[in-house]
């Protein structure tokens, strides 16, 4: 569990302590008709909505499965609940998500009312039974758990760490799996993990190079090799969830789970191991998940900037239909609004989160999936708060930033997971190749570039131009095994690539020069350092 969260939670101790103090005779000379108890009224509220985080073994600080939980929690249930702060259901959107954790008006009323009547018991045979969680793993038990074989040690400072492990998965055929759950070995260093697929042996020969004493190889930005796909991964606010039937994430056989854990130093030696749990689906599969970005690597929030704007989109190549939805942003993070623009002209906002919080990043699942016709262009807009009004900028006095994979740097991405509807193994169609995803991604960034690069707005990318944008997007690990500075680079794909004799490139003609240069791959490149 990260820090932050922990220190979250003291200061509303601290604010409960305050109110309780203030209250005066609230608690202790409660109303003469007690009409709201425990057993009958509160029980079935928190084990309902509160209860899955917060049980012995679970990602909350303290269970709330009894009485005497409730009771010693009170007044803090009270604070926290009546501002919604708790449950921390982040999303504007409330019945669509099959995941969703919130109060009702009425609910938050009865807790408020129970306190205020001096938080009885009630009449312990009007208890609803308490659901039993598995221990351990919140999926179950897994199919196969896959651990590095020595602990990872973190120094006390210094910058953050990304750190690949290597675990084989020994699979002799193909598998389908229905969900991974990853557990962070020490919550309080574990900024985030993604879980890569590698069937080259590249990620084995990384860790066989690196000499450091410690077990995997360090890799900043993506895995240092081309995926053969990702499995997904974990979040501070993220709870695993198991796929509809029928579809699944493919692990070719032999392949290897390569972790990228992102470690945060919290100022005193630290070790970790965290694990991954896989599922197997056991029903026949129609349809290979995967993944869409909506990104915007080109940020520059200057200092004191309140309302920041970002903005992402891609065009979806092929009909699709959407299961989840995930925002990634770090701590300046304000709110993100993810909509689609349908080809017949009608929208549809597919989530909105208007209060943004880094500890609480979840994947929205929805209760009933959406279908996303070829053509539709998936938008994304955000805000960031670079100013000392905000509590969590890791920076004071506050200081321009840009993307990046550090904590203190930002990120601005919607990860959308979707099946194509075309495609149907069990009937042998296959579909449109992954490739047309790849490169309507690729596009998407290559806008964004002549947007941000593109000083005098002319539309045409000129050779100084041109080569800052290079720069920039060698800084994020794009195009960094291109040989040559980059305004010879710019000079070079100018002569080869200005068609129109424009003295530099237009949206089209850059494009042409990306998947040039990318092997039409760009995409992949491109999100392999996400998130």
């Amino acid at each position: 569990m990260s820090r932050r969260f922990h220190q979250q939670y003291i200061a509303f101790y601290c604010i409960a302590a305050v109110m309780l103090l203030c209250a005066g005779s609230a608690m202790a000379q409660p109303s003469q008709t007690t009409t709201v108890t425990y057993a009958h009224d509160v029980a079935p509220i928190l084990l309902q909505q509160c209860a899955p985080c917060h049980h012995d073994g679970a990602v909350a600080p303290f269970a709330l499965t009894s009485y005497a939980d409730a009771q010693q929690h009170a007044q803090m249930i009270a604070t926290v609940t009546k501002s919604r702060y708790m449950p921390p259901w982040k999303a504007a959107e409330h019945g669509i998500f099959e995941n969703e954790h919130t109060l009702t008006t009425s609910q938050i009323a009865t807790l408020q009312q129970w306190v205020k009547e001096g938080a009885k018991e009630g009449d312990t045979a009007q208890l609803p039974p308490v659901p039993s969680y598995p221990k351990g793993w919140q999926l179950g038990k897994p199919d196969m758990v896959l651990t590095p074989s020595l602990a990872y040690h973190l120094a006390s400072s210094g910058n953050d760490v990304y750190r690949c492990f290597v675990l084989p998965t020994h699979l002799a055929s193909a598998q389908f799996l229905s969900a991974i759950e990853v557990h962070p070995g020490n919550g309080r260093v574990v900024h985030h993990v993604i879980a890569y697929i590698d069937t080259s042996g590249t990620a084995r020969r990384l860790e066989a190079a690196n000499h450091d004493g410690e077990p995997g190889y360090t890799s900043f930005g993506g895995p240092g090799f081309t995926p053969a796909g990702a499995l997904g991964g974990w979040v501070p606010g993220f709870n695993a969830t198991k796929l509809p039937k029928g579809i699944g994430i493919l692990l070719p056989a032999n392949s290897d789970v390569v972790l990228q854990v992102h470690y945060h130093k919290d100022g005193k030696p630290e070790a970790d191991t965290t694990s991954i749990a896989l599922y197997f689906r056991k029903t026949p599969v129609d349809k290979q998940v995967q993944s869409l970005l909506a990104i915007d690597p080109f940020l520059y929030i200057p200092a004191n900037d309140p309302s920041y704007t970002a903005r992402a989109s891609v065009i979806v190549p092929a009909n699709i239909t959407v299961y989840s939805i995930l925002p990634h942003m770090h701590w300046l993070g304000h709110d993100m609004t993810i909509s689609a623009d349908f080809p017949n002209g009608t929208s549809q906002t597919l989530l909105s989160v208007p209060d943004y919080n880094f500890n609480w990043q979840m994947q929205y699942v929805y209760r009933t999936p959406v279908e996303i016709p070829a053509g539709t262009k998936i938008s994304l807009i955000a805000h960031y708060n670079n100013t000392d009004s905000n509590p969590y900028n890791p920076n004071t006095p506050p200081k321009l930033v840009t993307w990046g994979e550090q904590t203190t740097d930002e990120m601005c991405i919607g990860f959308l997971t979707y099946t194509v509807d075309a495609q149907h193994l069990l009937q042998h169609q296959q579909g449109p190749p992954r490739k047309l995803f790849n490169i309507a991604m690729a596009k998407s960034i290559i806008h964004l570039a002549m947007q941000n690069f593109d000083a005098n707005h002319d539309g045409i990318l000129q050779p100084v131009e041109l080569a800052h944008m290079l720069t920039v997007m060698r800084k994020l690990g794009i195009g960094s095994k291109i040989k040559g500075s980059p305004a010879l680079i710019a000079k070079m794909a100018v002569s080869f690539f200005d068609t129109k004799h424009l003295g530099g490139l237009n949206e089209a003609e850059l494009t042409k020069m990306v998947l040039f240069f990318a092997g039409n791959k760009a995409a992949e490149h491109s999100a392999a350092g996400a998130p």
